[in-house]
């Protein structure tokens, strides 16, 4: 099993408001994973990926972006922006959420934390929902 990269690194993959960004982030993140010895965080990164960037996608009118980094020693965040400030409705407890409800709270239940801020940068204002796995 390969070790667990030494230094940091980040990733940004910038998408368009459609549906069809979605796969492509998953498809992305599995070859950055991949390639930094990571394979073994693919399954769960790529679902928390893809609900993150749906919720972008499909909650939002502009553009969104995914974003990678890995923290040694051992913590890879994945994060999705986008352009509404409005702050991510609270997760539905699972046993309660249909197909429509449960992005946030996969992402609860599968991540070691999660959360989000706003942002505002050049008079553009937006918000990034982020959570984190540990590689252990």
């Amino acid at each position: 099993m390969p070790e667990t990269p030494p230094e940091p690194w980040e990733y940004s993959l910038y998408i368009p408001n459609d549906l069809r960004a979605v796969t492509v982030s998953r498809r992305t993140l599995r070859l950055i994973l991949t390639m930094h010895g990571l394979i073994r965080l693919v399954d769960v990164a790529e679902l928390l990926a893809t609900e993150l960037v749906s919720n972008a996608v499909r909650h939002t009118k502009g553009p969104a972006a995914l974003r990678v980094c890995w923290v040694p020693p051992g913590t890879l965040r994945i994060g999705a922006w986008d352009a509404d400030p409005e702050p991510p409705a609270p997760p539905t407890p699972l046993e309660r959420a249909d197909e429509e409800g449960r992005g946030l709270a996969l992402v609860q239940a599968c991540s070691e934390v999660w959360g989000w801020h706003p942002l505002s940068r050049l008079g553009n204002r937006g918000k990034y929902v982020w959570c984190e796995l540990a590689a252990a």
